[in-house]
């Protein structure tokens, strides 16, 4: 069993749709106590990072989002579900976020188009299973203005490029 954390604002939808083409089963978090005992948690999210941050905090999903985090289980973020992991996002300054990952969340500085959306291709960095299997030539669809910057490095399981090298999926082991 699966629990998609559903704040309000996240492509939910096609997420689900993913997940239960696998043959899971994906029940959606309707409480905080839904996110402490969930198995399994995925986050996705789409919008504002303190949009994001506030709606989390009022419906008290931040606190049980955090131990749930610090527990071990498994986890994906994926868009601001990503984003929340991090201290802070140069799209809200002074929100904090969750603080699981030490670092920030900054906003493209490139002389190309931003938000950047279009298809790229990953360099794994670090194992993990999220990525094993991948050949090298695969390509992942991208929509984005801002992106992660872990305070360590080793953090960054992938990169991509985007008139810059930037970290495509984070992690860290609690």
């Amino acid at each position: 069993m699966i629990t998609l954390l559903d704040y309000g604002a996240g492509n939910v939808r096609s997420v689900i749709n993913a997940i239960e083409s696998l043959g899971e089963t994906v029940t959606v978090a309707a409480s905080a106590r839904d996110i402490l005992c969930a198995e399994k948690l995925v986050f996705p999210g789409v919008g504002a990072f303190g949009s994001m941050m506030r709606i989390l905090v009022e419906k008290g999903y931040a606190a049980s989002l955090q131990a749930y985090l610090k527990s071990g289980r498994p986890f994906l973020g994926i868009c601001l579900g990503l984003q929340a992991l991090f201290e802070g996002s140069e799209e809200a300054p002074g929100v904090s976020g969750l603080g699981i990952i030490p670092g920030t969340v900054r906003r493209f500085k490139v002389d190309l188009s931003v938000p950047h959306i279009g298809w790229n291709g990953l360099t794994v960095r670090k194992p993990s299973r999220l990525f094993d299997g991948l050949r090298g030539n695969e390509k992942f669809y991208f929509v984005h203005s801002f992106f992660v910057v872990p305070s360590d490095e080793k953090a960054i399981l992938t990169t991509t490029d985007y008139g810059e090298r930037l970290s495509a999926a984070s992690s860290k082991a609690i």
